[in-house]
This record gives C-alpha cells, sequence and structure tokens, in this order.
C-alpha cells in the first residue's frame, strides 16, 4: 500500500532465490519488505539483534538445522513468528513443524497461500506487539498513578469490598492518624448517621451507576471521636488489578471548610453557615429571581431557654452550643437553600420545598433531632430545643424585612408557649388573599383556558437500573397576558375553591395526548385532580380525545395523590381498571404518606408508585424511614408495581433510594423541568 513502510524480515536460506520469491510475494500483495538473506545459521543471532524483524522465514535442510533456527529465534527475539519454506507439505508436516514452534509451513508452489500465511503472521505480530505496548503503557500509568495518588494534596483512599485497600498521606493527615488505614471496614471512618447513603453511592460505583460530578455529603469520624462534615467525590478505579472505588476529598474543598465567612462587625458565623450580611445578600439576591417550583419559606429558628444552658456549661462553652447546633441544622437542609446566622441565638434559612406538606415536614423534623441530638460541651451532656417561626415568601415582589418580621413574630409566640414548637404566621393567608383574590383568579385561569395560555413542562425520570427509560413527569405552567410564568402553586389552590380543576385537567391531558402523538415519548405522567377522579363524565371525554389525537394510550400514565384513593377508594378503584382497560397505566404519588399504603397496592390496579417527597427527603439519616420505604419498596415489588422516588434534590438521597431497592428517581436533582412547546388543540 502506498506510504507503507518497508516490512523488515529475514529470510534464512543457503540459496538465494527464496528470498527473491518472498520479497516479490509481499510486493504484489501491495506490502513492501526488506528482505534480509541469511545464508548460514551461524549468522542468525546477529541478524535478530540488530534488525528487529517483523517476521522469519526458514528453509531447513533437516529437522534439526530448523529446531536450532527455533532455539536462537527464542532466546533472542521470542515474539517473532517464524514460518518453515518447504518443498512440499501435508497436514502431518505441519502438526511436527509447529510442534517444533513454527507458525505455519509453507511451499512456494502454492504462492497465494504463501502470501496470506506471511500477511496474516505480519498482522498478528503487529497487533501483539501494540497489545504489549499498551500494557506496557498501562502499568507505567498505575505507578505513576500510584504515585500520584501519594503525592496528591486531595485527600484520596481506594476500597475493595468494603474494605480500605489503600490511603494517601492527604486523607490520613485529614482524619488526624498516623499510620495507614488499609484493612479497616470503611464503614468505621464515617458516622453511622451516613452508612446508608455511602453503601448505596459504593455499590451503585461499582457497578458503574454513579456520576462522578455528584458528591455526597458525609460525616467523617476522626481519630479524635470528633465527626466532621465532609464532601467526597466517588470514581470506579483499579487497584493490583481489581476494581476498587476510589474515595476523593478535594484539596479545595478542604481548605474552604475551614474559612467560615467573618462579617464586617468582627465574630465568626457558626457551624459554617453564612454570617448575618452575607446571609441577608444572599436572601435579597434570591427572593429577586423566580422560584423554580413549589414554594418558599423563611424559617427563623430560637434556641429555647439559652441563658438556662449558659449556666450548665458556662459562658465561654455556650458558643459551642451554637456550633453543634449550626452543624445540625445544616444537615437537615438541601444544598441550594440559603442558611445562616442572624444573630445571638438565632438563625434564619430560606426554605424552597414543594409544598406547605414539605415545609411541615421539615420543621417537625428540626424539632425532633434538636430535642434527640446529646450535646458533649467540655465535660457536660445537654440536649436543646428550639422556637420556629415561620413565614411564606410570597410569589409577587415583597420587602425583605417584612418577611423576617412575621418569621420572627411567629418564633416569639411560639417561644412563648414554652418553646419546642413551630408557629406559620397569617401574613401568607391574607397576603394571599391581598394579590391573588379569588375572583381575580378564577378571571384569569378562565382567560388562560380560553386562549390557551397554559404550557406543559416535562422533568425527566431517571432510572437506578442502569436503561434509559424515556419517562417524564408533566408539570403546568400558565402563561399570563405579559407572557410570565406563573406557577400552580399560585393559582391552584383559587382553582381549586372555584370548581376548576377539571378544567385544567382536561387541558392539561388533551395537551399530554396530542404530545404523545407527535413525539412519542415512552411514558408521561400526568396528573388527575380529585376532582377528575369523581367526574363521571372523564373517561367518556377522554375516549373521544384518544381517537382525535391518535395517540397510543399505553404512553401515558395517569396518576391520583394517595389520599385521593384513600378518600375515593371506590372511584379509584374504577377508575384505574377503565384506564388500565384501555392500555393508560396508573399510578400513585405521595405513597406511603398515609397509614394504609400497602393495603392501596392490593386494592388499587397499579403500574407504578411514587414513594411521598416528604419521606424521600427525610431519607438520607433517618435509618427507620430507610427501613420502611424498604418494605414499601418490597410489598409493591410483590405486586409487580415498579417504584419511583419523588422530589430527589441531593446526591445522599439518590444513594439511598438506590440501596432500598427503588427503581426510578425524579426531581430537581436529575433535571430541571423543561418546557414543551406544544400546546393542546382546540
Amino acid at each position: 500500500m502506498p506510504g507503507q513502510n518497508a516490512v523488515p524480515l529475514i529470510v534464512l536460506s543457503a540459496a538465494r532465490e527464496p528470498v527473491e520469491a518472498v520479497n516479490g510475494i509481499l510486493r504484489r500483495a501491495g506490502q513492501p519488505a526488506h528482505c534480509t538473506w541469511i545464508p548460514a545459521l551461524r549468522d542468525l543471532a546477529d541478524a535478530l539483534t540488530q534488525l528487529n524483524p517483523e517476521l522469519l522465514v526458514h528453509v531447513a535442510e533437516s529437522r534439526g538445522e530448523f529446531e536450532a533456527a527455533v532455539r536462537v529465534r527464542d532466546k533472542l527475539a521470542p515474539g517473532v513468528p517464524v514460518l518453515l519454506l518447504a518443498p512440499e507439505v501435508d497436514e502431518a508436516d505441519i502438526a511436527e513443524a509447529m510442534a517444533l514452534g513454527a507458525r505455519d509451513v509453507v511451499t512456494l508452489a502454492n504462492t497465494e497461500r504463501l502470501q496470506a500465511v506471511m500477511l496474516r503472521e505480519l498482522e498478528v505480530f503487529r497487533t501483539e506487539r501494540k497489545l504489549a505496548e499498551t500494557l506496557k503503557s498501562a502499568q507505567e500509568a498505575r505507578s505513576q498513578l500510584g504515585t500520584v495518588l501519594h503525592r496528591s494534596n486531595d485527600a484520596i483512599i481506594q476500597v475493595q469490598e468494603g474494605i480500605v485497600v489503600d490511603a494517601n498521606p492527604a486523607w490520613l493527615e485529614l482524619y488526624g492518624v498516623a499510620e495507614g488505614v488499609s484493612g479497616e471496614p470503611v464503614m468505621d471512618l464515617f458516622d453511622d448517621s451516613t452508612h446508608a447513603a455511602l453503601r448505596g453511592a459504593l455499590a451503585a460505583c461499582l457497578q458503574g451507576r454513579w456520576k462522578a460530578d455528584h458528591p455526597l455529603r458525609v460525616n467523617a469520624q476522626l481519630a479524635d471521636g470528633s465527626v466532621l462534615p465532609i464532601e467526597i467525590t466517588l470514581a470506579l478505579g483499579e487497584h493490583e488489578g481489581e476494581p476498587c472505588v476510589s474515595l476523593m476529598v478535594p484539596s479545595r474543598s478542604r481548605e474552604e471548610r475551614g474559612a467560615i465567612p467573618r462579617p464586617a462587625g468582627g465574630g465568626e458565623a457558626p457551624g459554617g453557615l453564612l454570617p448575618r450580611r452575607e446571609l441577608l445578600e444572599g436572601l435579597t439576591r434570591r427572593l429577586a429571581t423566580p422560584a423554580l417550583g413549589g414554594m418558599r419559606c423563611l424559617a427563623l429558628i430560637w434556641i429555647d431557654k439559652f441563658t438556662d444552658l449558659e449556666r450548665v456549661v458556662g459562658v465561654m462553652a455556650s458558643e459551642e452550643i451554637l456550633i453543634e447546633f449550626a452543624r445540625l441544622l445544616k444537615e437537615t437542609l438541601h444544598p441550594k437553600e440559603l442558611a445562616g446566622h442572624f444573630g445571638g441565638v438565632r438563625f434564619l434559612v430560606l426554605l424552597e420545598r414543594g409544598n406547605e406538606q414539605d415545609i411541615n415536614a421539615w420543621s417537625e423534623r428540626l424539632l425532633a433531632r434538636a430535642q434527640k441530638q446529646v450535646m458533649r460541651i467540655r465535660d457536660k451532656a445537654v440536649t436543646v430545643t428550639c422556637s420556629l417561626g415561620m413565614s411564606v415568601v410570597p410569589s409577587a415582589q415583597v420587602k425583605l424585612d417584612a418577611v423576617i418580621a412575621d418569621a420572627a413574630e411567629a418564633a416569639r409566640r411560639g417561644a412563648a408557649r414554652g418553646g419546642n414548637q413551630s408557629v406559620m404566621t397569617d401574613r401568607a393567608d391574607n397576603d394571599s388573599r391581598v394579590m391573588s383574590y379569588d375572583k381575580v383568579w378564577v378571571r384569569h385561569i378562565k382567560a388562560a383556558l380560553m386562549e390557551n395560555r397554559f404550557r406543559l413542562v416535562q422533568q425527566p425520570i431517571a432510572s437506578l437500573e442502569g436503561e434509559r427509560p424515556g419517562m417524564f413527569d408533566v408539570l403546568v405552567r400558565m402563561i399570563d397576558t405579559q407572557g410570565r410564568e406563573v406557577l400552580p402553586s399560585e393559582f391552584m389552590a383559587a382553582a381549586a375553591r372555584n370548581d376548576l380543576l377539571r378544567n385544567i385537567d382536561r387541558w392539561v391531558v388533551g395537551a399530554s395526548l396530542s404530545f404523545a402523538a407527535q413525539k412519542k415519548p415512552a411514558c408521561l405522567f400526568v396528573r388527575l385532580s380529585k376532582e377528575t377522579v369523581r367526574d363521571a363524565g372523564f373517561l367518556e371525554w377522554l375516549d373521544n380525545h384518544l381517537r382525535a389525537s391518535r395517540a397510543e394510550p399505553q404512553r401515558l400514565c395517569f396518576q391520583v395523590t394517595e389520599e385521593s384513593a384513600t378518600s375515593h377508594l371506590p372511584q379509584v378503584k374504577a377508575l384505574g381498571a377503565a384506564l388500565r382497560q384501555r392500555s393508560f397505566r396508573f399510578a400513585l404519588e405521595g405513597f406511603g404518606s398515609g397509614r394504609a399504603s400497602s393495603g392501596l397496592l392490593e386494592a388499587v390496579p397499579l403500574d407504578f408508585v411514587k414513594i411521598d417527597g416528604t419521606i424521600v427527603q427525610s431519607l438520607a439519616r433517618d435509618e427507620p424511614l430507610q427501613q420502611r420505604v424498604r418494605a414499601l419498596v418490597e410489598a409493591a415489588r410483590k405486586h409487580d408495581i415498579q417504584t419511583i422516588g419523588e422530589r430527589v434534590e441531593d446526591a445522599n438521597t439518590m444513594a439511598v433510594l438506590w440501596q432500598v431497592g427503588v427503581q426510578y428517581i425524579q426531581g430537581y436533582f436529575i433535571n430541571e423541568p423543561e418546557q414543551v412547546v406544544l400546546r393542546a388543540e382546540r
């Protein structure tokens, strides 16, 4: 072939004719060759050493001569293939020669076979040479990686089958140990509260189902007995030829961990939270942007009876209570939620959750965790309680001062009642009635329906089992007359109070059918309200629109809440059966929120259940809750019902859901909702 380098090869032959024949055959095949003629065996060793041939062709006069040539080849160039060139050949000759070390036996009488065999052996030789070079490079890379591992400023350990097999000096420094931790169970290096998430992440990573850009928040159990919150990344690697998982704490995050911002007035914010000035600036910026979904709530947390705690531990040591409480508070929050020290014994948090039920669940968890946790302050053991004042942040422009004042007043009321409780301000209701007057909202909703100013957005549902499911959760947005997007949290309550949910449901179903017909997603999850569950005319309407849209019904999965199923069980059973008879799929969302969730698996014909988002958001550090979810998943699996975790917002939660057997997840950690441009058919 043009541009090919000439192949170096040796022809060991008493006569010159075979050399010319081999050279000509290769050139006719398009393979330039540089043939070196070696007339005597005594010159073979020097030729092998100096020429680095890719092929040796031997015209042997006797078996002994061929054996001697093979011995020289084995000693000096064992990878070079040897062909025996004979006057004639049969199967017995080939077998004997190959037993002595030949790759094949060829003859000049069959030049086509000779050409094919030589080209084959050259290709095999080059492939094996490249493989050897690759293996050598890999060995060098592993050696270099080991060097990098031990010189890296990032703290790194490698784990095989749950056991630490290597740790670099930066990791030992982080943990405060002088000797290595190799041979120890990896779980011994972390606090019990993060074991479930870590087990799930390790298992997922080992199976290639974990992304390196998913940091895991864990509590490191240091050598001195203290607990240090850190973020680790996981990556699949190799140790001594066997797969392992590498856990790394980046040096940058280690440096930032100790750098707590200082307010202008001096002192530090406890527990790594934002100081007052940066907190207020961050809140102002955040509230100037629209919420991505759900609702916002400002919570002011007040540690109860702090003066009494000071008397127990001393004024100087009481600062440690604030630090411990700040760490506890931070562990209850989502990564993107703002939290900081507001001054004295007060903390301020901007919660961004799905609905008011999620907000209340968070406050109950915080109260319970604070009361349960025993703080070791010097030689004293103390527990704390707190009062929470919460103020829902209106969707329209609002002054931050007013919302903080409302939350502070609610916290004062809680403290005055004895503390250890949360109080929601009434301002949200008043603001809602002033800003979103039902009559005004009804007019807006009806106009949007008439003018087709609703839009679908879809949120991907991801698999924890490796495949790409092509499933999406369907959400709705209203577009106002200025073209701005209005979230359901702003208008759905008014729609429910004024019997408009059925109209909105039908718009969403119609748009989803049209989308399914045109784009053919694997499955769209479409919500139905309680009003539609009770709507006797819905199925007839659906049949008509299904025929008109020509959508395939299996591409839609209708979902109702567990609350609707419990309150209207006969209607939900009938609706689910009728929908599945039409080849639609059926699901319950908010599953696990009630007391008789497992019973619904038998009573209602289902394809999916969505584990309640309030449960999911509390899962990562709550072992009893993990056991409960595991039981729900096992019960669903017995009925051939697939499970989806709702509102997944961090890697820890994803890891725990993987560990307890949930098959799919959805939430802002996976992806934000994306707008579907398609409109409903009019």
